[in-house]
């Protein structure tokens, strides 16, 4: 087997500024551009063919197959065993040259490889990412509740967000960065060189306001070709609605709130209401 990582890390506005800024969305860095799981398959189809080109005549003898987060891989231990880097106590693979910010991809193949000997972990007695997760999901070194992970919430949840959570979720409307902004291994992260992980639709610096106004027809076409595509429209609304009820309370925050509290999702609706008592008085 063949690990690869592929850094991803965008230039973009400052991560902690836009998560201290409560108008603002925030959207993890990694899905700020086009959807990774295509364009590294596409990037390890080329090491394949290279492969192959090398091999020669022995290409028959080579059979492959893909992968990039697509199925139940364990991506992050096999590139621990790869010598790829080692695992954080954010349960995140972590290497001293890219920290953590950066996609893997696996060529499952045939080709008989020399084994790597795997990597000291170098996260000593530092515990920045625990102290650092909004929901505390990180319940011990090595261990995760990805029930109150803002990323699970935020992306794989398909129903309500429960409530004691909603407030800690604060303006983070796709995945978060929290665990990986406190790490030292990320302090002197180099921009990545893909064009293709740049900044689209100015997601770095969007408004809440701004993106709860988008159409179901506007986020189609904006999104399509991003990772925040797949958790479509209606999940779209449901979280952008629980950061403008973690927004500070303005007459735009609540007039986008009211403008669609008719909106045809049941879902779409208990999140209004619940962001709307946050603003204005109940009765």
């Amino acid at each position: 087997m063949i690990t690869a990582r592929l850094n991803y890390w965008p230039d973009a506005s400052d991560a902690n500024e836009n998560l201290a800024e409560g108008s603002r969305a925030y959207v993890s860095r990694y899905a700020l551009g086009r959807d990774y799981h295509k364009l590294l398959r596409s990037r390890l189809q080329k090491l394949v063919e290279r492969i192959e080109t090398e091999l020669g005549s022995d290409a028959k003898k080579f059979d492959f197959r893909v992968f990039t987060d697509s199925a139940p891989v364990a991506e992050v231990e096999l590139a621990t065993q790869g010598s790829i880097g080692w695992r954080g106590k954010n349960t995140l693979l972590l290497t001293r040259e890219a920290g953590s910010a950066f996609f893997l991809g696996e060529i499952y193949t045939s080709l008989p490889l020399p084994p790597d000997r795997g990597l000291r972990e170098h996260c000593g007695t530092c515990t920045a990412c625990i102290q650092a997760c909004p929901t505390a999901a990180i319940v011990a070194p090595y261990r995760l509740d990805a029930r109150r992970c803002i990323s699970y919430l935020t992306i794989e949840l398909a129903g309500s967000i429960p409530e004691a959570l909603r407030p800690l979720i604060g303006n983070r409307i796709y995945g978060c960065d929290d665990c990986q902004l406190s790490c030292p291994w990320n302090r002197r992260l180099s921009f990545t060189r893909e064009q293709g992980f740049a900044v689209r639709n100015g997601l770095d610096q969007a408004t809440l306001v701004d993106l709860f106004a988008w159409s179901a027809d506007e986020f189609r076409q904006r999104m399509a070709g991003s990772a925040i595509f797949r958790i479509g429209y209606e999940r779209w609304l449901r979280n952008i609605a629980v950061a403008l009820g973690n927004a500070p309370t303005m007459p735009e925050v609540v007039n986008a709130l009211l403008s669609r509290r008719q909106d045809d999702s049941a879902l779409v609706r208990e999140h209004i209401e619940w962001a709307l008592a946050r603003h204005v008085p109940q009765n």
